[in-house]
């Protein structure tokens, strides 16, 4: 098969957004501080190198359909939709939040041209489908670093009545 010059276009904005997601998440980690440094740390560099997979998984793909993929690093800088990252030293609540929004607008970016890959190449869809799973878990990972517990957590009876001692409840 040979891939139509829209789907070759559709698989290059994949790409390139794959391919700033991985400079993004390494300029993150390089450049994240403050609390949970360590984890959010590592979890950059699981996320980068996912990226990284991703993006060649991508443009093997489109050199399979006879496309030509273009990572240039100006190439990518002209046309990835997601937004630059900032510099400097960021706190780890910051990297979490700008993190999950790179995500999700990689994610936005191959849900938005997902039903014409199917409709042209379901092989190359079904790509889509397992790298838009890993992300979105990423995001949800990451993003749990901001929430709040939402569980009302009381002690049990018996933690209560402490050593040696038994509470009405367990003295039954």
């Amino acid at each position: 098969m040979k891939a139509s010059k829209t789907l070759s276009t559709t698989l290059q904005s994949v790409l390139v957004d794959l391919i700033e997601l991985n400079i993004q998440g390494k300029q993150a980690h390089w450049n994240v501080v403050g609390k949970n440094f360590r984890d959010l740390h590592l979890q950059l560099d699981e996320i980068v190198a996912a990226a990284r997979v991703f993006a060649d998984e991508v443009a093997e793909r489109m050199r399979a359909l006879h496309a030509l993929p273009d990572g240039r690093s100006t190439t990518v800088a002209a046309s990835t939709s997601l937004e630059q990252y900032p510099g400097g030293l960021v706190d780890t609540k910051d990297v979490a939040k700008l993190v999950v929004a790179r995500l999700e607008g990689t994610v936005a970016t191959m849900r938005t041209v997902h039903d014409e890959v199917d409709e042209e190449d379901p092989t190359t869809a079904d790509i889509l489908h397992a790298v838009i799973a890993k992300l979105e878990q990423f995001a949800w990972m990451v993003d749990a670093e901001n929430l709040s517990p939402t569980a009302n957590v009381t002690e049990p009876a018996a933690a209560k009545a402490g050593p040696g001692k038994t509470s009405a409840a367990t003295a039954k």
